[in-house]
């Protein structure tokens, strides 16, 4: 029974311990936040609705207007696409390639005299683009040059011819679209 005893006393001290600490963590918890959530949430809608009244008085946003009227206006660039174009894609980027950039006068003569087939396509190509500079934006078409020209693969032609021993071997016929596009000679990108 000495035993049990010992086993009691331990555990009563420590019951009234956990009871005085529980009951003084209420008391402050209930007398502290109340009185100031109360107020906060008072507080708070007055100053939203002070802070949307001025913000509807405040001067219409003329000042962003007049600062893009101050820029630069964007340099015309003229563009030409011809698509569906039965020129393999890696053989007209070689044409592409050297016309890049150039003065169309130099790019007219480079392409008349290249011996290469996609040569012609690129050459009709930027005259159609040099002719809806001068129809459609008034530009000397003679004082452009050629800004961009991308070659993009197009659809392929899937087609099969005969071999020996009955064989058949596909053959691809590929197409390209070619895009150009021109802007006047002072113009840098």
């Amino acid at each position: 029974m000495a035993v049990e005893k010992k086993k009691r006393d331990p555990e009563a001290k420590k019951a009234p311990a956990k009871k005085a600490s529980t009951e003084k963590v209420p008391e402050k918890k209930a007398a502290k936040p109340k009185p100031k959530k109360a107020a906060a949430k008072k507080e708070a809608p007055k100053k939203t609705a002070e802070k949307k009244a001025p913000a509807k008085k405040a001067a219409p946003k003329a000042e962003p207007k007049a600062a893009k009227k101050k820029a630069k206006p964007a340099p015309v660039i003229v563009r030409a696409s011809s698509r569906y174009v039965r020129v393999p894609p890696r053989k007209a980027r070689l044409v592409a390639d050297q016309v890049r950039g150039m003065h169309i006068e130099q790019a007219r003569a480079l392409l008349q005299f290249s011996p290469r087939g996609a040569a012609r396509d690129i050459s009709k190509l930027i005259e159609s683009a040099a002719s809806n500079a001068e129809n459609n934006h008034d530009l000397i078409a003679d004082e452009m040059r050629v800004a961009e020209i991308t070659v993009d693969e197009g659809p392929t032609l899937r087609r099969y011819r005969p071999r020996a021993l009955g064989r058949a071997t596909p053959i691809n016929k590929r197409t390209s679209h070619i895009a150009v596009a021109l802007s006047p000679e002072g113009e840098n990108f």
